[in-house]
């Protein structure tokens, strides 16, 4: 198909600097979790948003001294011969497809615990981060910088943008943002410095524009030099010689870097999930950076309507449209709209798997795109799959995420394929979760795999049709394959951590009621120990409906688990303002006469809360009763070769695993089991020492005996 003519603005070309992009797609250095240590599984990750036509096409945080270590989350390094060689695979990939590289250059300084380095931290006056979640904690803090260290800083910078330009690089950037050393600096609140660096703002920009220089020294006429910055505080900031600081920054700077790249400054607002921000959410804080530069601008906001990024074009927000989750989503995004194909754009639910895979330290996941991560390990592409390796027909009983995904698979391979669904309409624990508060977003998983499965002939989808045994026995097709879901069950909690118990009642309710249609009174408490959104959700979701609310919970926060998702902070806020009273570190013991039991989860210690209705929202239990009864059947199965359960009906777990267990079963059927394994990556080079810095000559050192 052609393109719509009226996004044909998307695909002009813009110069940054010496270099020219060939379109408007512009994918941001974003964390993946491929690291150093993983070089081709990275290289191979970025190369596919090139292919998909991205025009510019970024790594992730790179650091540029031992001085700035983030472990235990996976950080690169470019530090010596060997992490130039690691680098060069992915520019020689993105290079193949037309595409522009980046490079995004890092000081953590003083919002990193140097915990495998084990360096002091810098930062510009001794001040730390000092986070109030466990994860990122730490107790080693920052020495506040003298000269020698900000001499020592531009040095690092300068010899990384050198490494950076031979490694192929096209854009390197300094970064100052999101709490890092740079921005540390231009925040008054980190830079109580008295000396040229510190008081007023020209003086605290003063280390973001001599690391600009000194990049531009280091590449010469090669590269692009490129400015991260965040301006969500800076704009909120007044400034006696502009609208707030932020303008006042952007002002002083406006001509120094060849590209803007601006952001706000926290995870959580800066790559906030769907639930609570909705697309283009930066627009409000970063729309005068167009308007004092003569350089082209990048942002993001979370963009995957062609529509909408255009519109940030014409009305001079962005000259072009960045993206992170959507390029994971859809790495054939910018593809997809150039052939006129903007109905199988794969669209980002911004619900933030993405982000908390790099919080676990392992390479990106994604619930709409389960072959991201996998693209060199197991060879999976986003858009091709290796066509049916027999006649096989293949029986899907359960059209939830996981039964339909791995249905369209499937037929994308060409196999027959029978989609048997229990209810009236397609979709599973979708059909109810999607109408939860902030959640309608995530029923894209439903509607693009509906939207391709009907142009899919060799499909056929039957609702209202619950099978049993017996049904699937007598229908004769070759495989068979569960995706029956899983449900909730009423189990407490014990001091162990372990569920345990199970409590039956009539005003005892789980999430699976709720759906059905329950009936519930007030005052209701939602004992949540399953750490994620259910709970708050269900939370605000009762409170918006009338019901006074109670959130319990046995955990330090509510949703304890959504810190990975850069949900956490939203979901208290959004409790508090539904007016839902939070009881944490509390576990649910009893419940009669109107009143539930509440321990403490550390001391024991008790009280009661009035409760009518106690809705649990705890563990979940596979329903494999049909896999089971199948497997007791077994001399009966004659031509049917395997019965196998995927996502929810084999192990319970977030939607992002039962669509990559879904999609992974199709992958697979009939393949060479000796090709099913994954390769392992390593990293380049040998095992080699770093020079570490030396203590000050003139600090007191005790002599050891």
């Amino acid at each position: 198909m052609a393109r719509n003519p009226r996004y044909d603005i998307l695909f002009e070309p813009v110069r940054i600097g010496p270099v020219v992009a060939r379109n408007r797609f512009y994918a941001v250095p974003h964390a993946a979790g491929m690291t150093n240590s993983m070089p081709h599984m990275r290289a191979k990750f970025r190369e596919t948003k090139a292919e998909g036509g991205w025009g510019v096409v970024c790594s992730g945080y790179v650091s540029i001294d031992p001085s700035s270590d983030d472990a235990p989350l996976p950080f690169a390094t470019l530090w010596d011969e060997d992490d130039i060689r690691s680098h060069a695979l992915m520019t020689e990939a993105v290079h193949r497809h037309g595409a522009l590289a980046g490079i995004e250059l890092w000081h953590g300084g003083g919002s990193v615990m140097n915990r495998s380095s084990r360096i002091p931290p810098l930062s510009p006056s001794g001040t730390s981060w000092m986070a109030t979640h466990v994860n990122f904690m730490g107790n080693q803090r920052p020495q506040a910088m003298d000269t020698r260290d900000i001499r020592a800083l531009l040095t690092w910078q300068a010899e990384a943008a050198r490494k950076a330009r031979s490694a192929g690089f096209d854009i390197v950037y300094v970064y100052a943002g999101m709490g890092y050393l740079p921005y540390e600096f231009l925040l008054s609140d980190w830079n109580q410095r008295t000396d040229a660096y510190g008081g007023s703002v020209r003086n605290r920009v003063r280390i973001v524009q001599e690391l600009l220089e000194v990049t531009r020294a280091a590449v010469g006429d090669r590269c692009a030099v490129a400015l991260r910055i965040s301006l969500e505080e800076l704009r909120s900031r007044p400034s006696d010689a502009a609208p707030s600081q932020a303008h006042e920054v952007v002002e002083l700077l406006a001509e120094v870097p060849d590209l803007w790249d601006v952001k706000l400054d926290s995870s959580p607002t800066d790559c906030a999930p769907s639930r609570f921000a909705p697309e283009g959410s930066h627009e409000p804080i970063i729309e005068f950076v167009r308007k004092l530069t003569r350089k082209p601008v990048v942002g993001v906001g979370r963009f995957t309507s062609p529509d909408t990024m255009v519109g940030q074009i014409k009305r001079g927000v962005l000259d072009l449209i960045g993206a992170a989750r959507p390029s994971i989503a859809d790495p054939f995004l910018p593809r997809k709209i150039d052939e006129g194909r903007e109905q199988d754009i794969r669209e980002c639910i911004g619900c933030n798997i993405c982000i908390s895979s790099w919080h676990d330290s392992v390479p990106v996941r994604c619930t709409q795109n389960p072959t991201i991560g996998e693209e060199w390990r197991r060879g999976w592409h986003p858009e091709r799959i290796a066509p049916a390796g027999t006649t096989a027909s293949v029986l899907v009983v359960g059209a939830g995420p996981a039964g339909l995904e791995c249905a369209l698979s499937l037929g994308r391979r060409g196999y027959e394929v029978t989609v048997a669904e229990a209810a009236d309409e397609i979709g599973g624990r979708l059909r109810f979760e999607t109408r939860l508060p902030g959640l309608a977003g995530w029923g894209r998983v439903l509607d693009w795999r509906r939207g391709q499965l009907e142009r899919l002939p060799n499909v056929n989808i039957y609702r209202g049709n619950r099978l049993t045994a017996d049904d699937i026995l007598g229908l004769g097709n070759t495989h068979v394959v569960i995706a029956t879901g899983s449900r909730w069950a009423r189990l407490l909690y014990s001091a162990l951590e372990i569920p345990v118990g199970s409590l039956e009642g009539p005003d005892v309710f789980t999430p699976d009621d709720i759906a059905d249609g329950a009936r519930i009174e007030g005052p209701v408490v939602v004992y949540d120990f399953d750490n994620y959104y259910m709970g708050s959700a269900l939370a605000e979701h009762l409170a918006r409906l009338g019901q006074a609310v109670s959130y319990v919970t046995p955990a330090g926060h509510a949703s304890a688990w959504a810190i990975m998702s850069n949900e956490q902070p939203q979901v208290h806020r959004a409790l508090f303002a539904a007016g839902v009273a939070l009881h944490t570190l509390s576990r649910v013991t009893g419940f009669e006469g109107g009143e539930v039991a509440l321990a403490k989860q550390f001391t024991g210690a008790s009280t009661r809360l009035a409760c009518k209705s106690l809705v649990i929202v705890g563990a979940r239990v596979a329903n494999d009763s049909l896999h089971t009864a199948l497997s007791a059947r077994s001399q009966e199965l004659a031509t049917i070769q395997s019965v196998t359960r995927i996502g929810d009906a084999l192990a319970p777990g977030a939607i992002v695993h039962a669509v990559y267990s879904g999609h992974r079963y199709a992958r697979e059927l009939d393949a060479d089991p000796a090709a099913l394994s994954y390769r392992r990556d390593a990293p380049l080079g040998r095992e080699r020492a770093t020079v570490m810095p030396g203590f000050a000559a003139n600090e007191d050192l005790e002599k050891l005996p």
